[in-house]
């Protein structure tokens, strides 16, 4: 999540970094970064970095989107609390890949890998798909894409298996556009929820 002005920030490319108190170890090199109470991007992390409090620096502040490190003190104190110059924070390193804004669509999936469109319907969507859908698009994380889901729910990669599987997700994709969620009017939407 990242919060306001520091999502535009990181859109435009003059924030490249996201400061966190303690030791964050990420799960995964791609990560989609939601901000405005919708998915902003598709981002890859290309370097993760512990320091101490006290070893932040002006530049380390810069690139997280601050003015001064003044600046960033402050805003560590305001989300986390008590901050000390003896803990511990992670600095991760951040290129934005893809934003939901812009999107592909001579591609089906406008671009957006199978996988991360499952996510991302799942996360906004899930109280209101049916339950087959949830279902499916749930297995196309765990399998890792289509064909996986379409071998583990039908027994096969047959034309009509992944047929089943794709229009699930065509079907949510359509919501995620529709809602403003992602696509041309996600900006709007956005400047409208806040953060």
């Amino acid at each position: 999540m990242v919060k306001g002005r520091f999502a535009d920030l990181l859109l435009s490319g003059r924030k490249k970094t996201t400061i966190r108190l303690g030791r964050v170890v990420p799960r995964y090199q791609e990560v989609i970064v939601h901000g405005y109470g919708r998915p902003l991007c598709k981002a890859r992390i290309t370097n993760v970095v512990y320091k101490k409090v006290g070893e932040l620096t002006e530049e380390d502040a810069r690139r997280d989107g601050f003015e001064s490190l003044a600046e960033l003190y402050k805003a560590l104190k305001e989300a986390y609390g008590n901050v000390r110059p003896d803990m511990e924070v992670t600095i991760i390193e951040l290129e934005v890949e893809k934003k939901f804004t812009e999107l592909d669509y001579q591609d089906p999936y406008l671009g957006l890998d199978p996988v991360d469109l499952a996510r991302l319907s799942l996360r906004y969507l899930r109280g209101r798909l049916p339950e087959n859908d949830v279902r499916i698009l749930e297995e196309i994380v765990r399998s890792n894409g289509i064909r996986g889901a379409a071998l583990k729910l039908y027994g096969s990669l047959s034309l009509k298996a992944r047929r089943a599987v794709r229009r699930v997700l065509r079907r949510a994709l359509r919501t995620l556009i529709e809602e403003g969620l992602i696509g041309p009017k996600a900006g709007e939407a956005g400047g409208k929820a806040g953060s």
